[in-house]
Formats: C-alpha cells, sequence, structure tokens
C-alpha cells in the first residue's frame, strides 16, 4: 500500500505585528501611516513578523511578548487579537496567534536568529513580507487601526 503521512501533534506558536505610528506629514495636517516591524530571520533568508513556539506551560499572550523580545530586542504591550494562522510547516500543522503590539522599550541588537528589522509602512511591509499569509496580517491591523 501507499505510504501515509504522519502529521503529528499541532505546533503551537504566538506573535504579534509589532508597529509604531507614523511620522507628522510635512503640511503639519495629520500623521502618515503607521511604520511596522518585519525581521529579517537568515536561516530561511525571509522577511516576516516576529513569532515563535510556545514553550512548555507557557501561554499564548506570554508567548507572544516573549518572542517580541527576543527577536526584536523590543518590549511591547499587546492589543487585539489578529487572526489567527493554520498551516504545514515541514509536514505538520500549525497554529499561530498574533496580536497587535506597540514597543515600550528595549533596541534591536543582531542575533543568530534575526539580523535584520526595519519599520515599513504598510504597502511597503506587504511587499516585502515573503509569506502571503502575513499580509492579511497588516491589513487586519489598518482595519483594527481604522486606516
Amino acid at each position: 500500500m501507499g505510504e501515509r503521512l504522519h502529521l503529528g501533534p499541532t505546533v503551537l506558536a504566538a506573535g504579534a505585528v509589532l508597529w509604531v505610528p507614523g511620522p507628522p506629514k510635512k503640511n503639519g495636517r495629520g500623521w502618515k501611516k503607521p511604520r511596522i516591524a518585519l525581521i529579517h530571520r537568515p536561516k530561511y533568508d525571509d522577511w516576516s513578523l516576529p513569532k515563535g513556539k510556545l514553550e512548555p506551560g507557557e501561554g499564548w499572550r506570554a508567548a507572544a511578548v516573549r518572542e517580541v523580545r527576543e527577536e526584536t530586542g523590543m518590549n511591547c504591550v499587546l492589543g487585539a487579537e489578529l487572526p489567527a494562522q493554520h498551516y504545514l510547516a515541514q509536514g505538520r500543522p500549525k497554529e499561530v496567534r498574533y496580536w497587535s503590539a506597540v514597543p515600550v522599550g528595549g533596541a534591536f541588537r543582531p542575533n543568530r536568529e534575526v539580523d535584520l528589522l526595519e519599520w515599513l509602512p504598510p504597502r511597503k511591509a506587504r511587499e516585502r513580507l515573503s509569506h502571503v499569509r502575513d499580509r492579511v496580517l497588516v491589513d487586519a491591523l489598518l482595519e483594527q487601526l481604522g486606516r
């Protein structure tokens, strides 16, 4: 008979769309669009949003805050929950829950996992993201912010 695909248990992960308000417009009337933090992971040579696996006994929100800190160097405060993602990663089902988040301190330092961090306006962030599924999160953040 044919080979059976063994998927195994679902990998649980959490992350955030880290953002800051945009700078003031040159004409002084209002603000530009928010800036969104994207990270570059050299291992995968991709641009993504900060996220990672839950540690044993860790809650979703705690994992999201920890992963943002580990991958961006920023401490953050989580806002509203964004759409969860479900996909296969290396043949295993994966569920990633996301929140909007704003930084409240910290500084990026390149490390083994993440070598670059860029703050981009939404259109450029959508273009730079390597995975189409992440673009939905940028759209969800903008909707949440009423933009």
